[in-house]
């Protein structure tokens, strides 16, 4: 079985332990020389060029992805040449576009947040008027880990986004959303594979730092009795009503109201399921090679009380993560650290900590600071 990966990030490479453990061959599509899957056997091309991605994808038995950036015409031509595209197509375009997204989980019935396609200033500031002053204006495609978001007060705060519309030549909106009032960020991840059958992870909570993910518990501590299985069944609905194929992501918002809205998918894995590579029984990167090979799901239950993940980030040397291993291990020998293999810079993520326990005060303390200790 050979699986192909469009994409060569950090997604990619953590594909690469659970495919040799299942004995299956993986090919990273990947953007240019040096990227994080670069431990897997790679090609280099633009996953825009019809042609490139073509001839990669004839040589796999299933073509899925890092990323959810590939076109749909690139999609769409895959497809019509009968090559497995999991997630395909028709799922992928509403983890790509913000406004396809919000209509179809209308249309499905998934609490979200209030929303608007706005597409001039005088529509925006009717949107912002009826909701208590203020929005969170996206724009509709590409966006991720903050960027394309801005919460706004007035219209003249996207002018920039706007103008760039008008520029365009083509028309086009932004996204308003209602200011929700939550009180945490949780996630939760699904697998589906193609017969249908579904497996869910605990609920998790996912911290932001600038509207980056920086740390995740799991499970999420000091759930109401309903959350878990509301939180579940509202993903389940979404990869059944999408017809998603591998490893879904669904964040969440918990308002202050006890309400669970969805405010973003991820159509792959995600850093919200990190956790589960070392605190569940099948990680979500293993479920994900089962899911699009259509090969049955592993059980997801936790196998500690508590698991933390901290995000590593690059700080201000730029130092490679492996020059602070003997350290940060003799400290805390309980500790697992994953090096994405990409220079450090400022601001990017470079790796991750997870630490397991009893104590999640213990486990907590312990993954912030091995995850500092790597960074400084």
């Amino acid at each position: 079985m050979i699986v192909g990966v469009i994409g060569g990030g950090q997604l990619a490479r953590m594909l690469i332990p659970p495919a040799i453990a299942l004995g299956v061959e993986l090919r990273v599509l990947a953007e240019q020389e040096g990227m994080s899957a670069r431990l897997a056997s790679t090609n280099i091309g633009d996953y825009r060029d019809e042609r490139v991605v073509l001839d990669f994808a004839r040589g796999v038995d299933v073509v899925t992805f890092d990323h959810e950036h590939v076109p749909q015409a690139v999609l769409r031509a895959l497809v019509a040449e009968s090559i497995a595209v999991r997630p395909g197509p028709e799922a992928l375009q509403f983890a790509q576009d913000k406004l396809l997204m919000r209509q179809r989980l209308s249309e499905l019935g998934s609490p979200t947040p209030e929303w608007a396609a706005v597409s001039d200033k005088r529509e925006l500031e009717q949107f912002i008027n009826s909701n208590g002053g203020v929005a969170v204006v996206k724009t509709v495609r590409g966006g991720y880990d903050g960027k394309g978001v801005r919460v706004v007060r007035s219209s003249s705060q996207v002018e920039d986004w706007f103008d760039a519309l008008d520029e365009d030549g083509h028309g086009g909106v932004l996204l308003a959303e209602e200011f929700v009032d939550f009180k945490r960020e949780l996630a939760q991840s699904i697998a589906r594979r193609p017969s249908g059958e579904t497996a869910t992870w605990p609920v998790v909570e996912s911290i932001q730092k600038d509207g980056v993910c920086a740390e995740v518990i799991a499970p999420a501590p000091n759930q109401v009795p309903r959350l878990a299985e509301v939180a579940s069944e509202i993903a389940t609905s979404i990869a059944e009503g999408l017809g998603v194929t591998g490893v879904l992501a669904v964040e969440m918002f918990e308002t202050t109201d006890e309400r669970i809205l969805v405010n973003e998918l991820a159509m792959r894995p995600h850093n919200s399921g990190h956790w589960s590579i070392e605190g569940s029984t099948t990680s979500q990167f293993e479920q994900h090679l089962r899911a699009v090979l259509d090969l049955p799901l592993g059980p997801t239950g936790t196998r500690s009380p508590w698991t933390v993940m901290v995000n590593v980030f690059g700080g201000a040397t730029s130092r490679p993560l492996e020059q602070s291993y003997r350290a940060v291990l003799q400290e805390f020998p309980f500790a697992k650290l994953h090096n994405y293999g990409k220079p450090p810079r400022p601001g990017r993520k470079v790796g991750h900590v997870t630490v397991c326990g009893d104590d999640l005060d213990d486990v907590t303390f312990d993954a912030r600071a091995a995850a500092a200790a790597l960074s400084s």
